[in-house]
This record gives C-alpha cells, structure tokens and sequence, in this order.
C-alpha cells in the first residue's frame, strides 16, 4: 500500500476507480479488484456468458430428441429399410447420435437406446437394445 502511494505521487496520476464490466457504472467502494458494482451485475455478465454454450448444449438436445422420436415411430411401424433421404425429410438429422462404430459390413449408430444400421444410403434394422451395457 506505501508503495503505491508514492508511486501515484511520482507519477501525479491518481488511478481511476474500477468500472463495472456489466453497466459501465463506477464502483465507488469495496476492494480495489472489483469487477461489478452489485450481485444483480455479476449474474446478468456470467449469465450472458454462458448463454451461447446453454443454447448449443439445448440445439443438439432437441436435435438428439427429434431423431429418437422419428426412430421409434419407424421401429414401432417394423419398417426393413428407409433411404437417408427419406429420414431427413422427415426431420432426421443424421449428424445427431449418441453412439458409432463401424461393422465389416455396415455403420453401426445408436441413438440413446436405439441401435440403426446405415449401409450407403440406407438406414436397416432399427431396433431397440435391451441393456446398454451390452453394446
């Protein structure tokens, strides 16, 4: 504290107060780090900061969501096979699962507890896994 004291007296500068980084307002007391002039500031700053990966995090929940739905109402019709053109006419987003691997014979995806095959162009074989542990 002596040290900056006679720092700001060399200099003949007196530093600035802090600025709220929320509204810009000067922060008239508190500690000389202060970031925000009140709680109501400091969550509306971290909230907004947040807010782009919340809105991702939602995006790929629904699309996730979108495609179980259309997947279980094609497993419940026994459907054998559906062109991918098809699926995503329907809403499909074929960019959207929660499991892969590949077979020697075909691409293996899974989403949450359904398991579809795709070889080419076509999606076979939707069914749903008893117990995910087993996969």
């Amino acid at each position: 504290m002596r040290k900056e004291f006679s720092k700001k007296l060399v200099s003949g500068t007196v530093p600035s107060a802090p600025v709220c980084l929320e509204c810009g307002d000067t922060i008239k007391y508190g500690r000389a780090d202060r970031k925000f002039c009140c709680d109501a500031c400091k969550n509306k700053y971290h909230n907004r900061q947040a807010q782009d990966s919340r809105q991702f995090r939602q995006m790929v929940h629904a699309c996730l969501d979108r495609n179980y739905i259309i997947l279980d109402s094609l497993r419940k019709t026994n459907l054998k096979n559906i062109r991918m053109a098809d699926l995503e006419s329907m809403g499909f987003k074929r960019d959207f699962f929660t499991s892969y691997y590949r077979s020697l014979r075909h691409e293996v995806y899974m989403c949450y507890d359904l398991r579809y095959f795709v070889s080419g162009e076509t999606v076979t074989s939707i069914s749903r896994i008893r117990n995910v542990d087993d996969v």
